[in-house]
């Protein structure tokens, strides 16, 4: 099995990093692709960011379609190009945001999300309304952090965002926490440990889904809004 896992940023560190996080999770035989695009942003945290994304995205998700991947994931916590990457793809094409709130909710009654910057909460919080999960999602939390201090070592990253899931514990009173970034991928079992409540990263949340999915032999319906994209010229 071959899951295509996209970093839609172009910082080839995090892509390694998401890579490393999914090989821990996959199951024996499952070949893992991570890349990125060569052109886009850096980071990805605004509205602009996700535009400016997406053809990158959507080249890289053609790419593996011809190179045979059974299944794709959009590694970032926008879940930007979904809906565009399923009309491309014939196998499954997994969001890590939409993967990781479907994990929240089936082992916990209430989950917030912590992420990096408020700007981008009200991008998650559109997602917890797409998915459905308004009832289980009790708060969307920021860090402050830019993205690109989760690759910097020295930084203080972890203690503010281990601040912020021990915050959403004691005050939204949930049991889970859902980690809002792919960048933040490598933290989650310490987060969980040191918590003692599950912290979900939707990398790895995502590899399992997309795993089942291929098993079961599920591919994307081309009946309907994801079908393949009418053939038209474009400049």
């Amino acid at each position: 099995m071959k899951i295509n896992i996209v970093n839609p940023n172009t910082t080839a560190s995090m892509t390694a990093k998401i890579g490393a996080c999914a090989r821990l999770v996959a199951a024996p035989g499952t070949e893992i692709w991570a890349c990125n695009p060569s052109a886009g942003p850096a980071t990805i945290e605004g509205h602009y960011d996700e535009a400016m994304s997406q053809p990158g995205l959507l080249a890289e998700i053609r790419r593996a379609e011809t190179a045979g991947a059974d299944a794709h994931i959009i590694a970032c916590f926008g879940d930007p190009g979904l809906e565009a990457a399923r009309e491309l793809a014939s196998g499954p094409v997994i969001g890590i945001a939409e993967a990781a709130m479907h994990a929240a909710s089936f082992i916990g009654k209430h989950f917030s999300v912590v992420t990096t910057l408020e700007r981008t909460c009200g991008i998650a919080a559109h997602l917890v309304e797409r998915y459905g999960m308004q009832r289980a999602c009790r708060n969307i939390r920021a860090c402050e952090i830019a993205v690109l201090e989760l690759e910097n070592p020295a930084s203080q990253a972890y203690a503010a965002i281990l601040h912020e899931c021990r915050l959403a514990l004691a005050q939204d009173k949930v049991d889970c926490i859902v980690l809002g970034c792919a960048g933040m991928a490598d933290l989650c079992r310490e987060l969980s440990r040191e918590l003692g409540v599950p912290v979900i990263d939707g990398v790895a949340a995502a590899v399992s889904f997309a795993e089942a999915l291929v098993r079961l032999g599920l591919k994307t319906s081309k009946r309907g809004e994801w079908a393949y994209p009418l053939p038209k010229a474009y400049l």
